[in-house]
């Protein structure tokens, strides 16, 4: 696993400053949140986050690029950004 949340798969230094503005300061830390919870939080301070910075959130957790999420896991992801809007 990755020390930095910078280190990780579609977090660059936007993304993880916020992070760490909502108290998510490392990787274990969003694993222990999940990429739901941690886009709640960050969204909470920044009512622009996307529905594409909730996919990045997911697929940093998975080590994989957003854009290689599975249809599911998109749909999923896209059902919850809807019903926080």
């Amino acid at each position: 696993m990755a020390k930095r949340l910078q280190d990780m798969l579609n977090i660059g230094e936007k993304l993880a400053k916020q992070l760490t503005d909502v108290g998510i300061k490392d990787p274990l830390q969003l694993a222990e949140a999940g990429s739901r919870q941690a886009w709640l939080r960050i969204r909470a301070q920044d009512p622009s986050a996307c529905y594409m910075r909730l996919c990045a959130l997911e697929g940093a957790l998975r080590g994989i690029r957003w854009h290689d999420l599975d249809a599911q896991t998109k749909a999923e992801l896209k059902a919850f950004y809807s019903a926080h809007q």
